[in-house]
């Protein structure tokens, strides 16, 4: 279990499956030069309670620090993505899931 309550296991998968940001895909495989671009840990649904292979992604620390706690339908259209190119499109399949059963339970 790390610091994040992510068990060993899933930290394993998630590490494997996001190899680039879900949102706006910087490649974690280049080492980072700025703070901004290292991979963080990202609850896609702001739950913390939600740690399942379809919540839990890694995203780059500027993404994280934009998306925050807002709503992700909210923050994809925000000026931060407008300005990065990140749309409900171009995201990461893992986020697109999200989006889908976010709409399902609204």
């Amino acid at each position: 279990m790390n610091a994040w309550n992510i068990p060993a296991w899933l930290e394993a998968e998630v590490r494997a499956r996001d190899t680039s940001c879900v949102y706006c895909h910087r490649d974690f495989t280049i080492p980072a030069v700025t703070r901004g671009e290292k991979p963080s840990w990202e609850h896609i649904i702001n739950d913390e309670n939600i740690i399942t292979r379809t919540n839990i992604s890694l995203c780059c620390m500027s993404c994280n620090a934009s998306k925050g706690a807002k709503d992700l339908r909210v923050w994809l259209t925000s000026n931060y993505c407008q300005s990065k190119g990140i749309d409900r499109s171009t995201v990461a399949d893992i986020v697109k899931v999200a989006l889908s059963e976010i709409e399902k339970a609204a």
